[in-house]
């Protein structure tokens, strides 16, 4: 078993046209250090519906450029096998390690493959590649990013020419066109041949924002922004000036991209401290809201003051703003989210009489719904320009979130006022999340299995009147790793996650408000409900 790593590692060695990987490798076969080497070897890093991600190092469990390229090539033949011989693929990538170099073994691979590539001209928000896509009449699209996992990581997404993220069986398929890539020295990569396209694409990106405003719309919400040290702050703060709101005060420790992320622990707005820079600067400022972007920024977070206190809206509070402002605005069209996202979405587009979705977890799948007006996930991720770009963009939420800020601020309320009026309206619809992060994957597989061979009957004390195994599939899902459960007044989901070691349960309690003098009471009774289904659902799990 000892020789046969060794002798694995070496042959994985002789193909690696990396010298920070080549390196890496070879101290550790001279080593002979098994412990390293084993997890390293102990499979291949699968591509999947997520694309690719993972650590980065040598070997083929971790994200290197032998691993890119050989998913490059996958793609290409999987492409060609479909009719596109000259096809175009556009690349987009982020400003992690390795990115720029991902990005640039992928455009070599597609030329040599006889695709046609471009690669955008410098590390741009993830948005601005999937609007490409569709802009440039690409027959596919790669962007290179990790988005907000820890900065070791980093990750390989593919869009199709319709300009949303594959779904099966593309990437079973593509997976198999990688299994079927013998060799490194089989892949042809010239050292051109490849277009690096101009600032245009982004240029038309930015036209595009204007059309997610009303013409006419109040334009004062000022704001504190922070890019979370990514890729958003070039474009949003353009498209702000476009869009003639006042210039967002910058987090300055957090503006530029940086790689190793010095000031988060994870570069993801909901992680716990990572807004805390922002709400210094809001403190600082006074600002109507605070947004946020991932490093990608696909996502946008936003913060509003509660009784003094800088607080950051769940994606749930969000998702269901931008949908009544939407509505508010005459938007016609379906509204659409994922399973695990809130309800009232629902109750909101069936009042406003509009046709009403819901899909797996992810953007790949919600970009699918047939006339698509508005998509978000709870994850906060929102749609609010489906004709420009079909996936989760954090720049025109921004945009979005700000104008309607802005029209409130001219009637004298906030977004807080606002979602006070949808749970008069609607009840109030309190959402909460469990997250275990694992090191070990095996827990979330006990756990997984535990909640099957042992459901729960009751949670909170509310009985479970349903419990779907999601694996099965149902009238309108397709199958997926999961369960739901409801109960009387409250609904559950537990899946793993697709992107991180993480195990992740879902919850929602709906308390009927009569008047807004009733909120402090529903709130307080959701609150309580939420603590104990939580409580409730970790001693069923065994987490």
């Amino acid at each position: 078993m000892h020789d046969d790593l060794i002798t694995r590692a070496k042959a994985w060695l002789e193909e690696d046209p990396d010298p920070e990987t080549r390196a890496e490798l070879a101290k550790l076969i001279d080593a002979k250090d098994v412990t390293e080497l084993a997890p390293r070897f102990s499979g291949t890093l699968q591509f999947g519906t997520a694309g690719l991600r993972g650590e980065l190092g040598a070997g083929p469990m971790r994200m290197n450029r032998t691993v890119v390229i050989r998913a490059a090539a996958g793609l290409a033949a999987y492409l060609k096998s479909q009719g596109h011989t000259d096809g175009l693929v556009v690349i987009g990538y982020d400003a992690r390690h390795k990115s720029e170099d991902f990005a640039r073994d992928t455009a070599a691979v597609m030329t040599g493959a006889g695709l046609r590539a471009a690669v955008l001209p410098r590390p741009l928000p993830t948005p601005v590649l999937a609007y490409a896509i569709r802009h440039l009449g690409a027959a596919a699209g790669v962007e290179v990013t990790a988005s907000h996992n820890p900065p070791r990581d980093n990750g390989y997404k593919v869009y199709l020419g319709d300009g949303s993220q594959i779904v099966p069986p593309a990437d079973a398929d593509i997976a198999a066109e990688i299994d079927a890539v013998r060799s490194l020295n089989d892949v042809p990569r010239p050292d051109s041949g490849w277009e690096t396209l101009d600032d245009s694409v982004l240029d038309a990106y930015l036209a595009r924002t204007d059309e997610v405003l009303a013409a006419d719309s109040p334009r004062t919400a000022r704001t504190v922004y922070t890019a979370m040290h990514g890729v958003g702050k070039d474009v949003l703060l353009a498209a702000f000036e476009r869009a003639g709101f006042p210039a967002p005060a910058l987090v300055a420790e957090q503006a530029d991209p940086d790689p190793d992320f010095p000031t988060v622990a994870f570069p993801n707005p909901e992680e716990p401290g990572a807004m805390d820079l922002a709400f210094a600067k809001a403190r600082e400022t006074d600002p109507d809201l605070v947004i946020a972007n991932d490093p990608d920024a696909d996502r946008c977070a936003v913060a509003v003051k509660e009784d003094a206190e800088w607080r950051m809206l769940r994606g749930d509070e969000v998702g269901s703003l931008l949908a009544a402002h939407l509505v508010g605005r005459g938007a016609r069209g379906t509204f659409a989210e994922s399973i695990v996202s809130s309800s009232l979405l629902g109750r909101i587009a069936e009042k406003a009489g509009l046709p009403y979705e819901e899909t797996l977890t992810g953007f790949k799948w919600i970009a699918r719904v047939d006339g698509l007006r508005y998509g978000y996930e709870e994850a906060l991720g929102y749609c609010v320009d489906p004709e420009g770009v079909r996936d989760k963009d954090g720049i025109t939420a921004a945009l979005l979130v700000t104008e309607l800020a802005s029209a409130l601020k001219e009637e004298g309320r906030t977004l807080l006022d606002l979602l006070d009026d949808l749970a008069v309206e609607h009840g109030l619809h309190a959402t909460d999340q469990l997250s275990v992060r694992v090191e070990d994957l095996s827990v979330i597989a006990d756990a997984m299995r535990r909640l099957r061979e042992q459901p729960p009957t009751e949670l909170a004390g509310l009985a479970i009147t349903r419990a779907e195994d999601l694996t099965r599939g149902t009238e309108t899902l397709p199958p997926t790793d999961g369960l739901r459960y409801t109960l009387e007044g409250a609904r559950v989901i537990v899946r793993p996650s697709g992107t991180e070691p993480k195990l992740k349960c879902y919850l929602e309690v709906v308390v009927p408000v009569a008047t807004h003098a009733d909120l402090p009471a529903a709130r307080a009774e959701a609150a309580g409900l939420l603590a104990t289904i939580k409580r409730d659902l970790s001693a069923a799990a065994g987490i």
